[in-house]
């Protein structure tokens, strides 16, 4: 996972089974879940190059307000303030996105997507996100969402609300 997994919402009766953590598939996507007081739950994708180098990474979860937040890990070598500009298959790009901060598993850019955003997720195809280069050059990466709205589904479920 990107970040540490903070709570998405308490439920009242913890993970199936009373099992203290959970993992699931979800055609591209994948969740994961921590029990406890309150269960602690995000959904995730990872690319990674043939040799194993990652190339970018999304993790997802929810907040009490229904929308989704979360983070975007990008390679070193980018353009920091050329942020990152998110396309949901060919519709209108978001505002570019600046970048937090760069650690040492990458380049991390906040993310935030109201229910608006998160219908066209759930419908979509694919997440372009567009960076530049040092070199200027505009670097196009595209994150599969195939899987992403049975994830969420899940999610909802298993975070409560």
């Amino acid at each position: 996972m990107l970040a540490a997994l903070t709570p998405a919402a308490a439920q009242q009766n913890g993970l199936p089974g009373g099992a203290s953590s959970l993992q699931e598939t979800y055609q591209d996507w994948s969740l994961a879940c921590q029990g406890g007081e309150s269960v602690v739950c995000a959904v995730s994708q990872q690319q990674t190059q043939q040799n194993g180098q990652r190339v970018l990474a999304i993790e997802l979860r929810r907040s009490k307000g229904g929308a989704l937040m979360g983070n975007l890990a990008l390679p070193f070598g980018l353009l920091l303030d050329a942020g990152a500009t998110l396309q949901i298959d060919d519709g209108a790009a978001f505002e570019p996105l600046r970048f937090e901060t760069c650690l040492p598993s990458g380049c991390l850019v906040p993310l935030a997507f109201d229910t608006a955003a998160i219908a066209r997720l759930r419908a979509g195809t694919a997440l372009k996100v567009k960076v530049k280069g040092t070199d200027q050059k505009e670097l196009a990466l595209t994150v599969s969402l195939k899987g992403l709205a049975a994830a969420l589904d899940r999610l909802k479920v298993l975070a409560g609300g």
